[in-house]
């Protein structure tokens, strides 16, 4: 049954995120601060996960204790640095990506702030990725998985996500309110179309049990029962 209260306006405003940004994030990596700075600059800055995105997922991860995590989306690799920093020197992050061009960018800021050892770069449809690492037998193994790359392909990374995340563990969905548009019933268009599929879909996902978070541009996060 759909909840038929009235949600809290958010009171966010500018001076708040500036508030926020100086007060209340913890202190950043000098490479973090770097790849940032980098990436700010690149032309599809707006594919970059935000600062306070990737420090929450740094506090999941510490209270997740976890090893083993998965990146549905590299990009410069931002929040893949983030997310190993946050893991024990024994931890892993298997980076799902097609662009040699995005992720060459992050290898230095990786190597620079000593976490290169921790990531397990796969330049190949994530979909490959996630199938191949349930065919290695690595099904209920995951800690934390994150997705955040091409928006038709949401579902079926979904599907292949909830295979691989452990009891307790935690799969992340970015971009799920989507500028918006998921709400207008007049937009159409593909990416659009898949994120209210994915959306529907866990609504109605019996097996899991999911919030949906207005961080950025929306995050749903999802644990099995």
């Amino acid at each position: 049954m759909p909840y038929d209260g009235k949600l809290v306006k958010s009171h966010i405003t500018e001076e708040s995120l500036e508030y926020l940004q100086n007060k209340c994030l913890p202190s950043f990596n000098q490479s973090q601060i770097e790849l940032n700075n980098f990436t700010q600059q690149h032309a599809r800055s707006t594919m970059q996960t935000t600062p306070e995105q990737v420090t929450f997922f740094q506090f999941l991860l510490k209270v997740l204790n976890a090893k083993k995590v998965i990146e549905v989306g590299v990009f410069t690799g931002y929040c893949t640095l983030a997310m190993a920093l946050a893991l024990p020197e024994d931890g892993k992050v298997v980076g799902c990506d097609v662009s040699h061009e995005f992720t060459n960018h992050a290898q230095p800021y990786w190597e620079k702030a000593g976490v290169a050892k921790k990531i397990d770069l796969r330049i190949q449809p994530a979909t490959k990725t996630l199938q191949d690492l349930i065919d290695a037998g690595e099904s209920g193994t995951y800690d934390f998985i994150f997705i955040d790359a091409d928006k038709v392909s949401y579902v079926e990374y979904y599907k292949l996500s909830v295979q691989l995340i452990r009891p307790g563990g935690i799969v992340a969905i970015d971009n799920v309110l989507f500028h918006g548009t998921v709400a207008d019933p007049a937009i159409n268009d593909d990416n659009t179309v898949a994120i209210r599929k994915l959306n529907e879909l866990i609504q109605n996902d019996s097996a899991v049990f999911k919030s949906t978070l207005p961080i950025a541009d929306g995050v749903t996060f999802v644990t099995k029962k």
